[in-house]
């Protein structure tokens, strides 16, 4: 029972998706972080869906590319995106570590958010439009990995401040018990991916990777650590990245 409920609590923390109501324990919420990426697997059972409809029906580049960009939003809420907006205005600030924090806290935003939050859905429904069918396989996987990523980096990189929801995860986390979870989880979908398409695959895992790592130097950077927000601004920059990787092998023909 306490597994279910940690289940719970992971699927209405970081999505729209109904569940049960109750108090959330400390015991259960020791577990919840291991259950984050399977919110990205039902955004990838839609988004396999969605493309096998529109193969299924001729429907067009388009509508397949509009409605797959908005199927993350509408199961989550924008709630990721609405961390990357916040820290794009952090970052961009150029302010002591002090005043970019502050400015994560703000509930306005500012140009830069805007701004970069056009440039990245410019550039990810470009990407998007180039994935053939034979993509979309990794594009779905590609959820569940920001997601196992994301969840490995609550729990192994320090946090920026000692309050808000990323420190109360963390922090009552069973670190030991999330971390392995969350790595048997990402190796899975690794060999998934690689299986399905050796080179795609192992490209897509690489970028992700990556982008962890770039994620990781630029919040210790620039804030000491990372919190809520820059957390979603890691998982909304790595699926824009896996996208982009993967429209590129389905240009170059390695799918």
């Amino acid at each position: 029972m306490t597994f279910i409920k940690s289940a719970v609590i992971a699927f209405s923390m970081y999505s729209k998706i109904p569940m049960p109501q109750f108090t959330w324990q400390e015991k259960e919420m020791k577990y919840a972080l291991c259950f984050f990426p399977w919110v990205g697997a039902v955004i990838g059972v839609l988004t396999w869906g969605w493309w096998k409809l529109c193969e299924s029906f001729g429907i067009g580049v388009f509508a397949r590319t509009a409605i797959g960009t908005a199927l993350p939003l509408i199961i989550t809420g924008g709630f990721h995106v609405d961390g990357f907006m916040d820290t794009m205005d952090a970052f961009h600030s150029y302010q002591e570590r002090e005043r970019k924090l502050e400015i994560l806290k703000d509930s306005h935003i500012g140009a830069f958010s805007v701004i970069c939050l056009l440039l990245y859905y410019l550039i990810y429904a470009g990407a998007y439009s180039e994935v053939e069918i034979a993509g979309a396989p990794l594009l779905a996987a590609g959820f569940f990995v920001s997601r196992a990523l994301s969840g490995i980096g609550v729990v192994s990189i320090p946090s920026a401040k000692k309050s808000g929801l990323l420190y109360m995860f963390s922090s009552r986390a069973h670190e030991r018990v999330v971390k392995t979870a969350l790595y048997v989880q990402l190796l899975l979908a690794a060999v998934f991916m690689m299986v399905y398409s050796l080179p795609a695959g192992g490209l897509t895992i690489l970028g992700a990777v990556l982008t962890y790592v770039y994620y990781r130097h630029r919040s210790l950077k620039e804030l000491g650590g990372i919190t809520g927000d820059t957390a979603g601004y890691f998982l909304t920059l790595c699926e824009g990245v896996m996208v982009v990787v993967i429209a590129g092998c389905s240009v170059a023909g390695v799918i």
